[in-house]
């Protein structure tokens, strides 16, 4: 981990009323982006953030804060910011994540959840906010991901094509569904949720990424998590507990199967562009660690494939990748036992 203190942040800490406070650097995350607690010495805490352009621009992240707060949702409080040079000072929401908070109290982790669940609720009720379209063109691109990195490091030879024209074929029934859409934040899950003195009240992280979208995409990324388990049981309370929100609002125009098909669709393009994700942060940016989070991925992945609304994309996979390489087998670490 990088320890280094960011040149000029005493500068900007002084500008925005904290001069003199204590900086302590915060584990990284698969950006390039670091984080920083600073204290000063009358006991107030704060985050410092540093999203140094041309890597980084914090204005997307300040733009969806200040959308969310403004919203009645709960992300940090911009204290300050200086975005041409990527500083931006942020509320403390303390150390206490989700995701840390259910390994450790596992008899609280459908509470938490319900509250993760009507937190997503609560969001899909409001008009979308400021934000660009989840377009079919971003879609395939991020799929790409996975013949961009997860393929050429296995050696394999696929139809490109192919890819492309499975995802249109299995995406494009949604489109229509996604209109107006929602505010996707595209990275909810339980290590970007915080807990805020009390298992309802939930603080939101890593949004920079928003888009105008479907509403099963935040739910999927909740519920088919990369980072930890969660039951196929838990999944199926938690998806009936959405749709039974979302009933309530839409009224006769929600169709649960639908959604049930959508949900499967966005979560084999979710999981097939994480694996790509994963093997570039392990092969482009020297990040190995999470190389161990594919073998999970690849279980929620070969899941939603079995759903109808895959079967384009499920017959690509059948015919360009074998069943042997569907895990992690031959990369550092060693092979994916089930």
């Amino acid at each position: 981990m990088d320890l280094t203190i960011p040149e000029d942040s005493t500068r900007f800490l002084t500008k925005a009323g904290w001069g003199g406070a204590e900086i302590a650097a915060l584990p990284g995350d698969a950006s390039f982006r670091r984080y920083f607690r600073v204290h000063r010495a009358d006991g107030s805490a704060a985050m410092l953030m540093h999203a140094p352009p041309p890597r980084e621009d914090p204005e997307p992240f300040l733009r969806a804060a200040r959308w969310l707060d403004g919203n009645g949702l709960r992300a940090p409080m911009i204290l300050a910011d200086e975005a041409p040079t990527g500083f931006v000072l942020l509320e403390d929401f303390g150390d206490v994540r989700m995701r840390e908070y259910v390994d450790a109290w596992p008899d609280d982790e459908a509470a938490v959840y319900r509250a993760a669940i009507d937190t997503l609720i609560r969001l899909h009720r409001l008009p979308p906010g400021p934000f660009t379209d989840y377009s079919l063109s971003e879609y395939i691109r991020e799929v790409r991901l996975f013949t961009e990195w997860y393929c050429p490091t296995r050696g394999l030879y696929i139809d490109g094509k192919g890819w492309t024209a499975a995802w249109e074929e299995a995406l494009s029934p949604l489109l229509s569904r996604q209109r107006p859409g929602v505010t996707v934040l595209r990275d909810y899950h339980a290590e970007n949720i915080m807990l805020l003195g009390g298992l309802e009240s939930q603080g939101l992280l890593d949004f920079q990424d928003a888009l105008v979208g479907h509403p099963a995409y935040d739910l999927v990324s909740l519920l088919q998590d990369a980072r930890r388990d969660v039951s196929p049981e838990l999944e199926s309370q938690m998806f009936d507990r959405y749709c039974q929100g979302a009933a309530a609002v839409l009224g006769g125009s929600f169709n649960a199967e639908t959604f049930l098909a959508d949900y499967a669709r966005l979560g084999a393009q979710r999981n097939a562009k994480i694996i790509g994700i994963f093997v570039r942060l392990w092969k482009r940016d020297g990040k190995p660690r999470y190389l161990d989070l594919i073998p999970r991925v690849w279980i929620q992945l070969e899941r939603d494939l079995a759903h109808p609304a895959l079967a384009p994309v499920a017959a690509w996979f059948d015919a360009n990748i074998p069943a042997e390489l569907r895990d992690r087998a031959g990369l550092p670490g060693g092979a994916f036992v089930a």
